[in-house]
């Protein structure tokens, strides 16, 4: 919504009043709190050399915003005691009707907020940075479900941030009342057995009941097959148009057991486990890490600092993090309790010392050489020993498939085969755009083959 007249001629009024006094510095941390003000345009007006071009570039955005943004930019001012300043701006305070909260920047309204709650979806992580492109990747998918069961994957190496942005991606209140109003139904798997298995969807199924009239409720169910055909009737008659969001799924015997006619939304390392059900299938790579940019801005909030006033090993730590969420936050969260460690970690990384980069964090796993030894593990032991063989390709070398039959001693279409199955489980890429086939490692999965060879040393 455009900013109402009254509120942009107030602006426009005591214009030189407000860039005579306010430090801009200090009134968008609030706003970026508010999510109204994004980091780049902190960055931007930050870069300005003098207090009053800082000040007339923030007058000059917010005229180009919308009535939330004043809103934020009046509270801001009451919070940083520029109180004559805001009594000059509160006569044009607009007035947001209480559907106005839709457009929200980020789109988690108290509607959602509450959906995503009860529906089990993690909240944000404490540092969170925004990765919009990909996020709005998988809403476009997700729309896709809203006349038609299916799946849609979101799947990417480990630590790509995948679970975080398929939870990013569903806090959206026009997307939920929309394609899913039957709400959001999150249940993380993991590398189950099939007990295990039984027990979580007994908790879906137990989880979804509590929503219903008490006469619904029924026994856990005893099997998995009375387990699927329970949350089948649920889904399709209890909570129709409603969305399942599978994460971190490993295996294809689990997925079959929600192969129910539902919309599903799953992260997996493993891009072809819906080849073995059916129904309309669309796909998300998460495949480029973080740029710098948002490295050092998850530095920043784990240190609380500004990315400009970080040292200067922080550029050379986010380079050797090869862009991944997941070692950024493991250094980001040891530095913040050890903040004179910038040297020791990069040494650390440098050297490949994944075993002392550990800290518990909002990812699965707590170090790096356990999130890369999990992606290897699920191979068969045989491919396991030629995965540790591709130490000898270089960072974005590529090569086709027959030189490795050389090395191998296999024939090429025994190691097409075997490559495919790489690819299929991030540890390996494809270049589809020459022929024959182009294969090459790329950034982390350099570091997964070291430490794939070295746990073969020990």
């Amino acid at each position: 919504m455009a900013l109402e007249e009254g509120a942009r001629s107030s602006l426009l009024r005591f214009r030189h009043q407000l860039e005579q006094d306010i430090k801009p510095s200090y009134l968008m941390d609030h706003m970026i709190s508010d999510g109204v003000l994004s980091v780049d345009e902190e960055e931007k007006i930050r870069t300005l050399a003098t207090r009053k071009d800082q000040a007339v570039a923030l007058l000059d955005l917010l005229l180009r915003k919308d009535n939330r943004t004043y809103i934020s930019f009046y509270n801001s001012l009451v919070k940083e005691t520029y109180d004559d300043l805001a009594t000059l701006l509160h006569e044009y305070l607009p007035r947001l009707s209480p559907g106005a909260t839709k457009n929200a920047s980020d789109g988690c309204t108290p509607y959602v907020q509450t959906v995503l709650s009860e529906g089990g979806v993690p909240q944000r992580p404490v540092v969170f940075v925004s990765r919009p492109e990909l996020v709005n990747q998988i809403r476009e998918k997700l729309y896709r479900l809203q006349k038609e069961p299916g799946w849609v994957t979101v799947f990417g190496m480990a630590g790509s941030g995948k679970s975080v942005l398929a939870a990013e991606a569903v806090r959206d209140h026009s997307l939920i009342e929309e394609c899913f109003p039957g709400g959001i139904h999150w249940l993380s798997i993991g590398q189950l057995d099939k007990p295990d298995l039984l027990v979580k969807i007994q908790a879906l199924c137990f989880r979804l009941e509590q929503g219903l009239d008490s006469q619904s409720l029924h026994r856990p169910p005893n099997s998995l097959d009375e387990a699927k055909e329970r949350l089948r009737y649920l889904m399709l008659r209890r909570y129709p148009r409603s969305l399942l969001i599978l994460d971190d799924i490993w295996d294809s015997m689990v997925l079959k057991t929600f192969d129910i006619h539902a919309r599903i939304l799953l992260t997996t390392r493993n891009r072809s486990l819906t080849d073995s059900v059916g129904g309309a299938k669309y796909e998300v790579e998460v495949e480029s890490g973080l740029d710098e940019k948002k490295g050092l801005e998850i530095l920043a909030l784990y240190t609380d600092n500004k990315p400009h006033g970080l040292p200067k090993e922080a550029r050379s730590i986010v380079r050797e993090c090869k862009g991944s969420p997941l070692v950024m936050s493991l250094i980001g969260a040891l530095l913040k309790e050890k903040p004179n460690r910038w040297c020791y970690y990069l040494r650390q990384l440098q050297q490949k010392q994944f075993k002392r980069i550990r800290k518990s964090s909002s990812y699965d796993y707590d170090a790096l050489d356990q999130a890369m030894a999990a992606s290897i593990e699920v191979l068969p032991p045989e491919h396991q020993e030629l995965y540790k063989d591709l130490t000898v390709l270089e960072k974005d070398i590529k090569i086709p498939a027959k030189v490795l039959s050389v090395l191998w001693d296999l024939e090429p279409e025994e190691v097409e085969d075997i490559l495919e199955e790489f690819v299929n489980k991030s540890l390996l890429y494809v270049d589809i755009n020459h022929k024959p086939y182009l294969y090459y490692l790329h950034d982390l999965q350099t570091v997964m083959c070291a430490v794939s060879s070295r746990s073969f040393c020990l």
